[in-house]
């Protein structure tokens, strides 16, 4: 395998656990309105994503910046050619991570409340705009030779690129439901966990039908079983949910978005943005690469980086994994 290959499955990876454990945690702030009757349950489902989720993003980061280093020529075209959408998912990243640490700062329901509606906002958008960006560099952008885009700042904004958008929406839906029917107790895990059973079926067409949409356009003939895996699973995941089991449930949809993720950039690769507007501007695993050094450089510093990290964030998890309850949940202190 080249380099060139290696690093465009890095980057696949680093996008799908982005979408894995930004998934719920985003799904938990959307939320947070729909099941949270009261501040307390509000404080419970927070707390849940608390030691969290400032990780959670850091995937991202890595992403983008995997991108920059190793395919600077893909990293230029689609930043900049759907500039406007990720303009908006980097300030509700903003409002949101500032609504965290300030919600509990003073005793007020107004202020609480205020906080928490950027909360949800911010978890709203942000998978809004990931899901329009990968869909994006899958259907590919309208380019000239020089990778440039074509047309207005809304040229990534259409129909197909929207159902993505909603496919990522519909995931972090459920995939949010199913982490606190996993880490809450008492009455609020039995109302995640409900809801998720009903959400589900359809939450995820979106998703299917995108999958279904790639296929038909770009697929491979082995990307069908990736596909065919993605359905599999949700549905594996919805009838665990039946059964009570909040574990397994969670797992098989996170095999739902790693078969969905396979079938996406299996379907582009040797592509990694497509010109609508003419096939011969479309930007390449080879065309778009960094030099040799550079790309040798930067498999040494991620062969020694990513397992720390890794170690690190799972460690996290471990840590702080048992059940929360609203019993758990000290009174109100605020400086």
């Amino acid at each position: 395998m080249s380099l060139e290959t290696l690093w465009f499955c890095i980057i696949v990876l680093f996008w799908l656990g982005y979408l894995f454990l930004e998934g719920f945690d985003f799904g938990v702030g959307m939320l947070l309105p729909v099941l949270g009757r009261d501040d307390t349950e509000r404080r419970v489902m927070i707390n849940t994503i608390g030691p969290v989720w400032d990780g959670n993003e850091v995937w991202l980061i890595v992403a983008a910046g995997a991108m920059f280093a190793a395919f600077p020529d893909w990293y230029a075209s689609l930043f900049s050619g759907a500039y406007l959408p990720l303009l908006l998912v980097l300030l509700a990243l903003i409002g949101r991570g500032v609504a965290f640490e300030y919600r509990g700062k003073v005793d007020s329901p107004r202020w609480r409340r205020n906080w928490d509606r950027v909360i949800v906002l911010g978890s709203w958008l942000p998978p809004l705009g990931v899901g329009l960006l990968i869909t994006t560099t899958v259907l590919g952008l309208p380019l000239d030779e020089h990778g440039n885009r074509i047309g207005s700042a809304f040229a990534a904004v259409r129909w197909d690129t929207l159902l993505g958008a909603l496919a990522v929406v519909g995931f972090s839906l459920v995939h949010g439901a199913a982490f606190l029917a996993l880490k809450t107790g008492g009455e609020l895990r039995d109302r995640a966990r409900l809801l998720a059973i009903r959400v589900l079926p359809v939450a995820l067409v979106p998703l299917v039908v995108l999958l279904l949409i790639v296929q038909f356009r770009e697929g491979a003939l082995w990307t069908v079983l990736p596909l065919a895996v993605a359905v599999g699973a949700a549905v594996v995941a919805w009838r665990k949910l039946v059964a009570d089991r909040d574990g397994q449930a969670f797992a098989a949809l996170g095999v739902t978005i790693a078969a969905a993720v396979v079938t996406l950039f299996g379907a582009l690769y040797p592509d990694v943005l497509p010109s609508t507007a003419d096939p011969a501007n479309s930007l390449t695993v080879a065309g778009a690469a960094s030099s040799h050094y550079a790309l040798q450089v930067i498999t040494w510093v991620a062969a020694f980086g990513a397992p720390a990290v890794l170690v690190y964030q799972g460690w996290t998890y471990w840590v702080f994994r048992k059940r929360i309850s609203t019993a758990q949940i000290p009174p109100v202190h605020t400086p």
